[in-house]
Order: C-alpha cells, then structure tokens, then sequence
C-alpha cells in the first residue's frame, strides 16, 4: 500500500506530465522576472556605486574645527547648539558628493541640512531667489548609513563649502565622526526594494493583454480560478497587515522585537495606549459598561458644567486658560457627563469582551485590521458572486484586474495608515456591508434563503452602530428585491411572507437596542450624540447650508491631485473656497474622479446601462449601478454637511463608485467578442487605468503627516525615502 508521501509525488508527477509545456512556460517567465529584478537592484538602483566607484576621496576631517571627544582611540567631533556650521575654504577640487558619517550609536534623529558651496559659475554662495532655487535642504538621518552620501552637482572646482544643520527640533550634541568629499557610495543590495521589483514584475507579466489569465473564464474553470483568487487574497492581506504594521506607533501591542520600548518583559505579547487621552473613549466606554454605565467615568471640569454654551470652541479654550482644568475633547458631553458619540457596536465586539477577559485595553489597530481582512474577503466573495452568477464572460484576468482597485483604493488603505478609533467604525462598517450584500446575493439564488436573509439583513443592520452613513447601502435591497417580492407578489404568500420578514426582523431588532441607546443616554431615539460633541465647532447650530456642497464637491471628486518630483510625489492639496462661514477641513489629495482613472467609465454609466437592459429583461444590475453611484453622492454630500472635508471620509464612498465602474466595466465585457480587436483595447485601457488609480492610491499611505510614522519617527522614515529615491 503506497504511503502518504508516495501518493502525493504521484499526484504532482501526473499533474507535472499533463502539464508541461505550461510549467516550462511558468518556469521561463519567473527565470526571466528574477534576473530582470536582479539587473534592476544591481545596475539601476544601486547607480550611485557605480558612478562614485572612480572618484578620488578627500578626507576632509582633518580639517574640521570643532569640539573633539575621545573614546578610546576613536575622536569624534561635536555639533552642538552654538556650532553647527562647517565650513571648507579653498579647496580647489571637484566635488561630486559629500559623506557626513554621523556616530551611529548616538541617539538617533533626521537632521535638516543645508548645503552651499562655490564653484566656477558662483564666487559667492547663493540661495534661492525671485528666478532661481538654490541648493535644497536635504534630510539626513544618523540612523541611515546611505542618508549621509549626498550628491552635488556643482560646476567646475569648488572653492568654499559650507555646511549647516538648520531646523528647530534638533537634539545637540551630534556626534560626527568624520566628513569626506567624492565618497565612494557603498553597493547596497536593498531586500524590500528587490521583493518589490519583483512583485511589480510579475503583476506587469500576469495582467500583460496576452496573458492566459484572461482566457481562464470564471464559470468555466471554477476550481482553478477560486483558487488563484484566494491566493491573491491571502498576498492582499498581507500586504495590508504589513503596511500597518509598518505604523509602529500607531499599533499599540508590544514584544520583544516589535515596539520593545513598551514591552513588559514577560509577556509574549502585550498591549498598552497609543495616541493620547483622546484615543481611548472606547476603551474607556467599555469599562464604564463593565459598571453598567453608558457615560465615561472621567468627570467633566466644574467650568464646562456651569458655561452657558460648552460647545462654543472658543469660549471652552479661555475657561480652560483662566482656571486650568483642561477637558476631553471629541466626546459627547450632555447633562454634565462625557459619552462617546461613535457608533457602539466595536465597543460590544471588541473592547467590552476583551476587557471583560483580561483586563487590559484592547488595541484599536488590531481591530482595524480584523474589520480590514473581513472588507476583503467579504469584497472578493461578493464579486466572486456578481461574476459567476450575472454575467457569463468574466475571465479571471478581469475579475483580478477589477478586485484589487476596489480593495485598495476605496480608501481602506488610508484607515490603515491611521488604524485609530477613528477609521474603527468606517473599517467595521464597510467590512459588514459587503458581507450583508454577499448573504443576500447567496439568498437570492438558495432554495432555502432564510438563513442567508437573516444573516445578511443582520450584517446591514449592525453598521448603523457602526457608521450610519454606509446605511445607504441598505438602498440597494430595493434593486435586489424588488422584482421577487414586488413585481412577482412573492410578498403575498406565506413563504413570501417569511422571508420578507427574515429580511426586515435584524434591522427592527438592530433599530430597537440602538434606539433605547440613544434614549438612555440623550433622552431621544434618534440621537446618536454628534450633535453634542465637544470639537472645533459648534455642532448644535451647524445646520445646513447649501454653500458648503460646492466646495465639499469639488474636493471629494473633481480636484486634481498635487504632484511634486520628490518622493512620495504626492502631497496635500490646496483648498480655496468662496464658502464665507466655517469649513471643517483636513489635508486631502485630491477628488475620487480625477485621482482614480478607473472612475472615469462611470460618464458612460448610461450608454453602458442600455447595453445590458437590451440583453436582459431583468433589470437588477442596472438597478444596482444607479443605486451605487446615487448613494456615493449622497453620502459624500452628507459627510461635508455633518462633519466637513476629511480623507478618511473618502472610504465612507469610494467603494461605492468603485464597484459601481466593476460592475459596469463587466457589462462592457459581456458585449465583446473574446480576441476582437475592441475587446484587447478594452484590456489594454483598462490595466493602464488600473494602474494609474493604483500608484495614486499606494503613494498616499506614504505621504508625511501629523500623527503617522514619518512624524513620530523620521530618522527611520529616511529609509523609505532613500529606498524610493535611489538616484539621490
């Protein structure tokens, strides 16, 4: 009797022989991407090795005119907060580059340093003026060797150089240990940089136009393409546990190796707070739970019990100057007690059990990352859904084409960058929706859809105590069900009945414990506490204004994305408006339709809508499309109106517009011949649209700001800037 083993090799033998034209063809191409990757970090990236490998170093540390230390036999110089500039005179030389080798075991921080030297076009130093720009500051970090090589480009013999470290946030003593000119820049074989190479690679040779990936048809070959798409998934979410990972502290849990300055030293793994007072409201509702109180035990000031308006910003900052008793902020306060106005159901799900359990607060990044890996099996299961059971054509070059621009640019991402309290409930929200809408699809086409009603309805539900704005979404039941219960009267009878029941029963239930939430807390059903919040404006008296719909329109969806030449490339766009009262606003990058090309098939909405009413007599699929990009309008239009002008917001619709543009792109599809001349033009659009849509959306998770790694710790955020900009 063969073993386990035996079996197995006989398996893959067999498979190997029916198949071996296609693995030798497998075989050349990965051959062929590892040696491209390769030629790439070698000869391209590490170019500065090359081009430095002939120069004639100078060891100017000699030379240097500051305060030395001596460790052994090992001098080192001394920057400090009275001397901090160096200066060369009379070299007469070519200088091609500049190393300052800062003492790697001091503490390490991104230093700002600014450059000037004089050559045969300057006899002076110059700087920027009304018609030039001169020499830049450029970062170097004491904790990145290849920081501290930087490029010149001067003209002739320099004659003076001149070297400053400038900035406000600078921790002196530095320690030096030496300054050369025309270094040799050392080879650096970057891993991450190379894995990436590689990875591009080989998207850039699985979705080429002639690929087989886009004769594999979805319906036809269900195993094999069920399980490519689950092996994308498992790479998608790593690579998105990763990136907020990455985060460090933003993440709050603690080992040996990760986060180690708040490891406890006993535990395997630990949690502890991340982001100040205000970034835990959850955890702290969940202790007042576990008391079986609705407010927060902290007890507001007595000044901001006796003001006469505590939701007046202004008026709140002076009490808390003249008496210095500072208050929470963005919390509900009502009736003298603090209440957390964020939907409640990740308290339930997350922090109240875990609290329960251990003690500890649980870590709001991990949640967001469980909400972030349930959206994307739960998105890639319900266009799984809408791909093999409406339309007949879907290859799986396509599916994949379309799934990973509705993954990773309908705004996940950036709550991945900010995995705080704040993108919880968006993060939940989303991950419930798609999940709602999938249980529906499986009930629509079940013979016994009950279960699958119930489950679905419940799903849709639960995001009101999540993110009452993703509720549109609960829109699309009308499309979906309105044929079956209304059109064909399946309402009228008794099983109609029932399932028309197991469809509206979770949100009735949802509805009553969320109502008796309100009431018990506010003395209302129906408020949530927003309006109470203490933040940068009075919400009581926000109201609403038409003024603000244009300015929050062209910011959501129409504004450019502003573009620099330095890495990320991407930076925050400008905002005007002519809006003469107060605009909640935050740093954004630009509109949904102009930064994401693969929207912009939604003008055609209408042409492509006849097509696929013309082939069906059924109209669900345009219903659903109207009903998507209807309800990212509105909830943008909304957005601006209850809270203002906010990245994060972007996720509250971008999912909705983007699955609208798959859903549309499949129809497209469904009307071209397999091979014709249109349809390969079609795929050719469509990857440089994808692509587009996909750089734009992964540079904006490295944009420095406020809060996130780059802020926190730049000296190791150089890394990534000397990874990306390696002609530097």
């Amino acid at each position: 009797m063969p073993t386990l083993w035996e079996k197995i090799r006989r398996i893959v033998g067999d498979y190997a022989r029916a198949n071996k034209a296609a693995l030798k063809h497998v075989a050349r191409c990965v051959a062929v991407i590892v040696l491209l990757a390769t030629a790439l970090e070698v000869f391209v990236f590490n170019i500065n090795y090359f081009t430095s490998a002939g120069y004639n170093t100078i060891d100017l540390t000699s030379k240097l005119d500051l305060q030395q230390t001596h460790d052994g036999e090992k001098t080192q110089y001394r920057l400090t907060e009275v001397d901090h500039v160096i200066e060369f005179s009379n070299l007469n030389t070519e200088v091609r580059n500049i190393r300052l080798d800062f003492d790697f075991a001091q503490p390490a921080q991104a230093l700002q340093v600014k450059i000037q030297f004089t050559d045969q076009a300057h006899h002076t130093y110059f700087d920027s003026t009304e018609y030039t720009v001169g020499v830049p500051e450029t970062t170097v970090s004491t904790f990145v060797d290849q920081s501290e090589y930087i490029n010149l480009n001067t003209t002739g013999l320099v004659d003076n150089l001149r070297i400053e470290i400038v900035g406000d946030n600078v921790q002196y003593p530095i320690l030096l240990d030496g300054i050369t000119v025309n270094a040799h820049h050392p080879f650096d074989f970057n891993v991450t940089r190379y894995l990436i190479a590689l990875g591009i690679l080989a998207l850039v040779c699985v979705f080429r136009p002639k690929s087989s990936i886009y004769r594999c048809f979805i319906v036809e070959q269900p195993r094999r393409s069920k399980a490519i798409i689950i092996g994308t998934v498992v790479i998608e979410v790593y690579l998105m546990a990763t990136f907020l990972f990455f985060g460090s502290n933003l993440v709050g849990v603690a080992t040996q190796s990760y986060n180690f300055g708040a490891w406890d030293g006993t535990s395997i793994v630990n949690t502890f707070e991340v982001g100040g007072d205000n970034a835990q409201q959850y955890a702290e509702l969940a202790k007042a739970m576990a008391k079986g109180q609705l407010y927060l035990d902290e007890e507001p000031p007595q000044w901001l019990q006796d003001m006469d308006d505590p939701y007046d910003k202004g008026a709140r900052d002076e009490a808390q100057k003249v008496t210095g008793e500072p208050y929470l902020f963005d919390v509900a306060y009502h009736d003298g007690r603090y209440y957390v106005y964020f939907g409640v159901v990740p308290v339930l799900l997350f922090y109240l059990p875990f609290y329960l359990l251990t003690g500890a607060n649980f870590p709001t990044a991990i949640g967001v990352l469980i909400a972030c890996i349930a959206f994307v099996l739960g998105c890639s299961a319900l266009l799984d859904r809408f791909a093999r059971y409406h339309f007949k054509r879907v290859s799986l070059g396509l599916y994949l084409l379309l799934q990973i621009p509705l993954v990773f640019c309908c705004g996940v991402l950036y709550l991945l960058k900010f995995p705080t309290f704040y993108s919880l409930p968006i993060m939940l929200g989303l991950a419930f929706s798609v999940w709602g809408l999938y249980f529906w699809m499986r009930g629509r086409a079940s013979g016994s859809p009950c279960k699958w009603y119930l489950a679905g309805s419940l799903c849709m539900a639960l995001v009101a105590g999540c993110r009452p704005q993703l509720l549109a979404l609960s829109l699309l039941a009308f499309p979906l069900f309105w044929r079956l219960f209304i059109t064909k009267r399946h309402l009228l009878t008794p099983r109609g009945a029932r399932e028309f029941a197991c469809l509206v029963a979770p949100y009735l239930v949802v509805a009553a414990g969320l109502m008796w939430y309100n009431y018990a807390r506010f003395g209302s059903p129906t408020n949530f506490g927003a309006n109470y919040n203490l933040t940068v404006n009075d919400m009581t008296k926000r109201g609403f204004s038409f003024g603000r719909l244009a300015p929050a329109f062209f910011t959501y969806f129409l504004q450019p994305p502003s573009i620099t030449g330095v890495f990320p490339f991407i930076q925050a766009a400008p905002f005007e408006t002519t809006y003469m009262g107060q605009t909640i606003k935050e740093v954004t990058f630009g509109g949904i339709l102009a930064c994401l090309p693969i929207l912009w098939i939604l003008p055609f909405s209408k042409r492509i809508l006849k097509m696929r009413i013309a082939q069906r007599s059924t109209r669900t699929i345009a219903g659903v499309i109207i009903v998507l990009i209807s309800a990212g309008v509105l909830v943008a239009l909304l957005d601006a109106q209850m809270a203002g002008i906010l990245q994060r917001y972007y996720a509250d619709f971008s999912f909705m517009f983007l699955a609208a543009a798959v859903l549309l792109a499949f129809i497209v599809n469904e009307n071209l011949d397999q091979g014709s001349t249109k349809r390969n033009v079609l795929m050719k659009v469509l990857i440089a649209l994808v692509s587009i849509s996909l750089v734009y959306s992964l540079l904006v998770c490295f944009v420095p700001e406020t809060g996130w790694y780059s802020d926190v710790y730049p000296w190791a955020y150089q890394s990534v800037i000397e990874t990306a900009q390696f002609w530097t």
